[in-house]
Order: structure tokens, then sequence, then C-alpha cells
């Protein structure tokens, strides 16, 4: 199920995985297709994910590995993605994804092994349950953002429905996300990401019809705008959305992980280096609290 040795490389190298993680993959790549216990958890692991690829909001669950805490265990992973790998271009093809698209997309694994490592200093997969989203054609990287085809729940659809959208429950909807180590995000770029998006779902799922796109992130907490210039870019993102609803639970490990890599590091120890760095330190070390915004706008 996986590739030889010299294949597996190159795969790695094409899913955008840390170069200094490349050679101890491949050698732990042999113990994984010879050790009958792995190969069968391998196995139960790309059926699983593949199973119904393509279908929207399918419940995937990934198998545990019951093996020792090490390298082996942090990166077994990569090799369920590696395996379901020609699965998920088949569909892709069948889609008519283009190739840069779907290269791009599925880099997010490489992406997701420099989060890991930027917090751990270790090879591992930060967010497995996130890339299978990826790998089932769910999601696309279009430009600066990515879109997950989604659908609408009883709240959102009650939101948008009062606004004057036909979005009932069930209805398709596009989740939009912020991949880090992505550069700036910037109005430019994200004005380019919705036309690569409203051309590309239009193209290749002419069949679903999305109305509205929604953002769960810390990024549109309304707080932020306390402390960043009117101009900034994630004040002038937020304005891009209407409020779908308030969370009232706090979740201030949020915008720690995101901005400085590590959700546990003591509020009292982080840095003050940008503005962004600033304004989550210091509205936490002031008592404050942040929360997970929730935001539309009509397509």
């Amino acid at each position: 199920m996986l590739p030889d040795a010299d294949e597996l490389a190159e795969v790695l190298v094409d899913l955008a995985v840390p170069h200094e993680d490349i050679n101890e993959l491949v050698r732990m790549g042999r113990r994984v297709v010879d050790d009958p216990e792995l190969k069968r958890v391998l196995e139960r692991s790309v059926e699983e994910l593949v199973q119904d690829m393509g279908e929207v909001g399918s419940p995937v669950d990934l198998p545990e590995l019951d093996w020792a805490a090490g390298p082996l265990q942090r990166c077994f992973p990569v090799y369920v993605f590696v395996a379901a790998l020609p699965y998920t271009r088949a569909y892709h093809r069948a889609r008519g994804v283009p190739d840069d698209v779907a290269r791009r997309t599925l880099a997010d694994l490489g992406r997701n092994m420099a989060v890991h490592r930027r917090r751990y200093g270790r090879a591992g997969v930060q967010a497995p349950w996130w890339l299978v989203h990826h790998f089932r054609g769910e999601l696309y990287q279009l430009g600066r953002l990515q879109f997950e085809r989604a659908r609408h729940g009883q709240r959102t659809a009650r939101t948008l429905a009062a606004a004057g959208l036909d979005a009932a429950p069930g209805t398709p909807c596009l989740n939009l996300h912020i991949p880090d180590f992505l550069g700036p995000l910037s109005p430019r770029a994200c004005e380019r990401s919705l036309a690569l998006a409203t051309e590309f779902f239009a193209r290749y799922f002419p069949e679903e019809k999305y109305r509205a796109a929604l953002c769960h992130s810390w990024l549109l907490d309304p707080q932020l705008k306390q402390y960043l210039p009117a101009d900034s870019n994630i004040v002038r993102f937020q304005e891009r959305f209407r409020v779908a609803r308030a969370d009232t639970e706090p979740a201030d490990t949020e915008p720690v992980q995101f901005v400085f890599g590590d959700p546990e590091l003591p509020v009292e120890t982080l840095p003050r280096r940008s503005a962004v760095e600033r304004a989550v330190g210091d509205h936490l070390r002031a008592g404050g609290h942040w929360y997970i915004g929730h935001g539309w706008f009509p397509l």
C-alpha cells in the first residue's frame, strides 16, 4: 500500500513534508510495510478514510495506533495519507480538479508537520483529523485561503434565513480557513482567493449551490479592533463578515497557539514583537479573554 523507498521520498516532497523529516520517514516506512500489525492498522485506516470519498460530513474515525510513543506513532498518519493518495488523486481527476490546486491543497500535510515541529521541536503530525478533509476531497487551497465544502447547521441557517438567504439546514456552504506559513492576510490576497473560489466551485462542483461563506476563528473576535489599527489586515478581514453568533466560552489558547506556536506557553512570557503579539498577550495579562468569532458573508 506504500510506494517503495525511492518513490516514497518523491511523494513526501510533493506533499511538502519538511526535508529534515524525509529520511527518517522513508526508513520507518519499511517497518510499516513489514510489520503485520502496523500493516493491518494502515489498511483499516485507509479503508475508513476513503469510504464515501467526496461526501460532505461523512463521519471518519481513523483507528488509533496502539504503539509505543515515539517517532513512528507521531508520524504514522503520514503513511495513512500517502497510502490514500491514489484514491484522492482519482477523485480529483474525476472532478477535473486542476493539478496545481490539488498539489497546493495536499501540501497542507507538510504545513501541519511544520506546525508540529514549531511546537514540539520534532517530527510529527499536529492534527491528523484536520487533514482528513483534504484527502477526502472536501477542502481546497485556493490562493491565500482554504475553502471547505460544508453544510449549514441549525443555528447558522436561522441567522442567514433571517437575512433573506435561502439557507435551510443541510444546504451547502463554504467554510473559510486561514492557513499558517502563507504570508500576510492582505485584502488583495483575500479578494483573489474569493475570486478563485467562485470560479472553482462553479466549475467543479456545479451541483452544489453556495449561498454563503462562513468562518469560525479567533481572528473574528471584535476585541482585536481595540488593539490593532483600522487599516490592519486582520481588522479589514473582519470587516468582510457579518456576525453569525457570539461565543460566551473563552478560547484563550487559540490565539496563543496560532500566534506563538504553543497554546501552553505561560501568559507572562509571551513576546511583544509585533502588534498582534502585543494584542494577544497584553489582553490576557490584563485579565481579559479571547473568544472564537463566527462570521458569514453572502456569495
